[in-house]
């Protein structure tokens, strides 16, 4: 779930931030920075945008021309020739403004797009790198938001935000420069009558940024409640917990409505207050602009140019209320994307990348020295954990749940750095090699064996797309998997569904063994392979570890004591240190633990 913390009521049935002062309300970027971060963004399509700009000030022209010529038609009244000539031109006007018009928005919308996408794939390209620890700090469901609906909300700001602010701005500018040049008493009535509405979008522009980042917030918690719920769906059907969670879902739904609600009630201050504005301002000029005729000072064809100019530029005050609400909901939609990009990589030393690496002759395959580990809170996982695993061997690690077996084989594979000492591949600091070089050597099987949705095919060549079938079919009958190809007729090319949700939990397990048996690797690393098996397969999937072990080295975290009694070399792991190595029988007699864990399973 989002830490971000959802509205609650005060006693005057308010919502409000809940454990949050005003002053620790979150604040969307500012101007000068969010603008750095989306100019590469729009720097692609520059061509379009230019294009779009240049017909905006088209646009604003064709706009403003059209109460000059009403006015034109109406002085000249009477007059056949000219008359037409006028109306002609006021036709030409409005079409060349529809036109210009449409195309300016096409072009806008497809630069919009192409904004979108090049933000989408920036965004998870940087997911899909930054490091194990910021993953496993957020939901799933929030980063995907990140990447749909806050991308979408950001492309306004290029399709009706910025580029429709600058037609607005011009149209708004030239209005006031012609109803200057046509009467500067009417022209200072409108301005102190539209006073109040600028007054009011200056108020509100001040706080709808922060209202717009909280409701997006609230939408990502929305999502991660979403997401939570339907990736586990059989667990919660099972627990008779499906009301329980779809509570949270709708209170979830709620603090995002609620969230949404209060930056409405802001932007619902500008309808009143334009249409006071508006209203008055044409009263006023009425009712001066009236007698100003009656005086002489202007004429008729004057002063119906003016009330139109007095339209065109109250259009553009609305037009400012509804750009400035999509730029504001964009800059957090900005916002909350550069939460996601600020986020830590997994980067190579630079003086790493491109170095040849070599192994030291005559240096175990892998070494454990002196290595400690605490995890972000600070509690320590490892601590002077120090041992070898020589090439071609099979080494166990075995101990009680939690005693940091499993975040060795994470600390092998770099998920995370070591805190102390070193790990060793070849005989060299693994932060010595690139990782791309050295997850090359290792194949890597999680605890819970995660399937990609796909085909068979597409799952097991994760590591090795160019393998052919001979060989898929070869490593399958290694790991008791034949019949998985044969009950379908797609054969290889039969679906598994999503997290491998067609497979049984002990399918999904062989499958991910199957998977780093294809890979070209080394080093195999191994956390519980026979959680989910069976007997049966328990012990043929013993016979294809035993034979794996002749080509390749293996590292195998387990629980159960009977597929591993025959390694060569079995380390205790608890508490985070090595209490003993050796072989079953020598632990038998040396390592209490050990001799405690093989009590319990009927193995002495």
């Amino acid at each position: 779930m989002s830490s971000e913390p959802g509205p609650v009521r005060t006693r005057r049935g308010r919502p409000t931030l809940r454990g949050r002062s005003t002053a620790e309300r979150p604040q969307v970027l500012p101007w000068r920075e969010a603008g750095r971060l989306l100019l590469p963004h729009l720097l692609p399509h520059r061509p379009a945008i230019a294009v779009a700009v240049a017909l905006s000030l088209v646009s604003a022209v064709t706009s403003l021309a059209q109460p000059l010529l009403i006015g034109r038609v109406v002085a000249v009244v009477g007059e056949d020739g000219v008359l037409r000539r006028v109306a002609v031109l006021l036709v030409a006007v409005v079409l060349v403004g529809a036109v210009v018009g449409g195309f300016r928005q096409f072009l806008l919308e497809r630069a919009g797009a192409g904004v979108v996408l090049g933000l989408r794939t920036s965004l998870v390209s940087r997911l899909a790198r930054i490091t194990v620890a910021s993953r496993d700090a957020r939901t799933s469901g929030d980063l995907l938001s990140r990447v749909g609906s806050d991308t979408t909300a950001l492309s306004g700001v290029v399709t009706s935000g910025l580029f429709d602010l600058l037609g607005t701005l011009l149209t708004l500018l030239g209005s006031i420069v012609l109803m200057a040049r046509i009467d500067l008493v009417l022209l200072a009535v409108t301005l102190v009558a539209v006073s109040l509405a600028g007054a009011v979008i200056g108020v509100v522009s001040s706080r709808l940024g922060g209202l717009e980042l909280v409701t997006q917030r609230q939408v990502g918690e929305m999502s991660s409640s979403v997401g939570r719920m339907i990736s586990a769906l059989r667990t919660i059907r099972a627990s008779g917990a499906t009301d329980r969670e779809l509570d949270v879902v709708v209170a979830a739904a709620g603090r995002a409505r609620a969230a949404a609600v209060r930056a409405s009630k802001l932007r619902a201050l500008i309808t009143p207050a334009l249409q006071i504005s508006v209203q008055g301002a044409f009263v006023a000029v009425l009712g001066v602009g009236g007698a100003r005729v009656a005086s002489g000072a202007t004429s008729v064809a004057d002063l119906v140019t003016f009330v139109l100019l007095l339209f065109t530029l109250v259009a553009p005050l609305g037009s400012v209320l509804r750009v400035w609400t999509v730029v504001q909901a964009g800059l957090a939609a900005l916002t909350r994307i550069q939460e996601v990009v600020v986020l830590p990589v997994e980067e190579d030393d630079p003086a790493v990348v491109g170095a040849p690496v070599r192994d030291v002759p005559g240096a175990p395959l892998l070494e454990l020295d002196d290595v400690s580990f605490s995890y972000p809170d600070g509690t320590p996982a490892l601590r002077g954990v120090s041992f070898t695993v020589p090439a071609g061997t099979r080494t166990a690690l075995v101990g009680p749940s939690g005693a940091g077996k499993s975040t060795l084989l994470g600390l092998v594979e770099r998920f995370h750095d070591v805190d102390g000492g070193a790990v060793r591949v070849g005989g060299v600091d693994v932060r010595a090699v690139p990782r791309a070089q050295l997850r090359a050597r290792l194949g890597y099987v999680e605890q819970d064996a995660p399937v990609l949705s796909g085909t068979l095919r597409a799952t097991i060549t994760l590591a090795r797309p160019g393998a052919d079938d001979a060989e898929v079919m070869a490593v399958l009958a290694e790991v008791g998997l034949t019949e998985l190809v044969q009950r379908s007729p797609q054969g290889l090319d039969a679906e598994v569904g999503e997290g491998g949700v067609l497979l049984s939990g002990g399918q999904r397990q062989r499958l991910a063994i199957a998977r780093a048996l294809l890979a070209p690797a080394e080093l195999l690393l191994l956390d519980e392979p026979t959680a989910s098996l069976d007997a049966r397969n328990e012990a043929l999937l013993r016979d294809s570890l035993a034979a794996a072990a002749h080509r390749r080295t293996l590292v195998v975290v387990a629980h159960r004591l009977s597929t591993v009694v025959d390694s060569d070399q079995i380390v205790v792991v608890d508490d985070g240190r090595v209490l003993a190595r050796g072989t079953h029988a020598e632990l038998l007699d040396s390592s209490p633990l050990y001799r405690e864990l093989a009590t319990t399973q009927l193995l002495v």
